[in-house]
């Protein structure tokens, strides 16, 4: 089985949007809650007490907007449907992927606002050199922002591209302007490209079947994955970097700024239901090379980050958070943070997710409706809290990029 469709990651029966979503199969309680008026993005009579480093988690249902440092449930929005969520770039504001759109939430302000992108299968979200981009697979249309402008209240003025055909992709742009977008159709996916400020074609490389996810490293070193390996861009060309087998996929990436190797899934086999590899793949941007590191446990598609130092972290189904040092591929620490789990067949189902935000790692225990905070230098576990839903996917503001 493919990793999910929309990116950075309830049940599938809540609406029809989750199984359109498979293409690329890739708690209420004590808090304050929303009114209806609140939860469609009308403003409060009375405003929400800001929330400090909010967290965000989707349950069936709805958001909970936790404190970042000591968990505390400070809201809850009401939202229908299979949501899911990714830091807008600020210091406030996340991205809700809903089954109409974007939709931007005020995690500190604890509401949502008016600012939307509408369109079928709103996909990844990726943050990249103080810029955020969207990518709706149902039409293919890409929207470039500076997240500073979110605070405004109003849409950001930005970059608009759509691709020649709808797919389910990615797209980045870069420091310089460039946009990094991904080739396709709803059938087939085959590489990427590269444009200019003015939308006019600077390279494309199509040797990336089922292109799927991106990271950057230092140095503005982008790779895309594929069902072969990686393809890299780097000072304006493409590179292909091969996987060690005829079949291996690497399609959900986690990048530092801090690194120059970036971490990486890896399955290798294709008639798979759901494979549940227990290797991940270290992809070096200055030498162009591939290592495979075996953890000993499977993980999922939720469960790589980076840590404050470019550490690589994979949460295993064994409940430890893995801590690899990304230049020699040695697993450096082991954290226990939950109890032993088992990746679900359907990637909507709710599994542990990790979330990281400078030197802690959060991580969800759906089972136990719990949500716990790790310090990753000292292994600490830090803070805990007992949800009144069961949670699914987990994110938070991330600024500073």
């Amino acid at each position: 089985m493919n990793s999910p469709i929309r990116s950075r990651v309830v049940t599938a029966t809540a609406l029809t949007l989750a199984v359109s979503a498979v293409l690329t199969a890739c708690g209420g309680g004590d808090g304050a809650s929303t009114d209806a008026k609140a939860a469609k993005g009308s403003p409060r009579a009375t405003p929400a007490a800001p929330v400090k480093d909010p967290l965000v988690a989707t349950f069936d249902g709805g958001l909970y907007i936790l404190d970042g440092t000591s968990l505390e449930l400070a809201g809850t929005i009401e939202l229908p449907g299979f949501n899911r969520v990714n830091p807008a770039g600020d210091d406030d504001h996340v991205i809700v992927s809903t089954d109409s759109g974007f939709r931007v939430l005020d995690a500190t302000g604890q509401s949502l606002t008016d600012i939307t992108y509408q369109g079928a299968k709103p996909g990844h979200v990726v943050r990249h050199a103080g810029r955020t981009t969207l990518f709706t697979d149902g039409t293919g249309e890409v929207n470039v922002f500076d997240p500073a402008a979110l605070s405004r209240g109003t849409k950001p003025a930005g970059r608009t591209y759509t691709t020649a055909e709808a797919h389910h992709g990615v797209a980045l742009e870069l420091s310089n302007g460039e946009l990094l977008t991904t080739l396709g159709t709803e059938e087939k996916r085959t590489g990427a490209l590269v444009l200019d400020k003015n939308d006019k074609e600077i390279t494309r490389n199509e040797k990336c079947p089922g292109v799927h996810g991106e990271a950057a490293a230092r140095g503005e070193a982008v790779a895309v994955g594929c069902e072969d390996g990686v393809l890299l861009y780097k000072d304006g060309e493409f590179t292909k970097i091969d996987a060690p087998d005829d079949y291996g996929r690497i399609g959900n990436q986690a990048g530092s700024e801090e690194s120059p190797v970036l971490l990486g899934d890896y399955k290798s086999d294709p008639d798979a239901e759901l494979e549940r590899p227990t290797r991940v793949s270290l992809i070096d941007t200055e030498t162009a090379k591939l290592r495979l590191v075996d953890l000993g446990t499977s993980y999922s598609f939720r469960s790589l980050g980076r840590g404050p130092h470019g550490e690589a972290l994979v949460l295993g189904t064994d409940g430890t958070l893995h801590v690899i040092d990304p230049e020699t591929g040695k697993v450096e620490k082991k954290i226990g943070v939950v109890g032993a789990w088992q990746e679900p067949l359907d990637w909507q189902q709710p599994r542990p997710t990790l979330f990281v935000r400078d030197h802690t790692a959060y991580v969800s225990e759906p089972g136990k409706r719990k949500l716990h905070a790790v310090d990753i230098e000292s292994g600490e576990k830090v803070a805990s809290v007992t949800l009144p839903k069961s949670t699914n996917e987990l994110s938070g503001v991330v600024s500073g990029h």
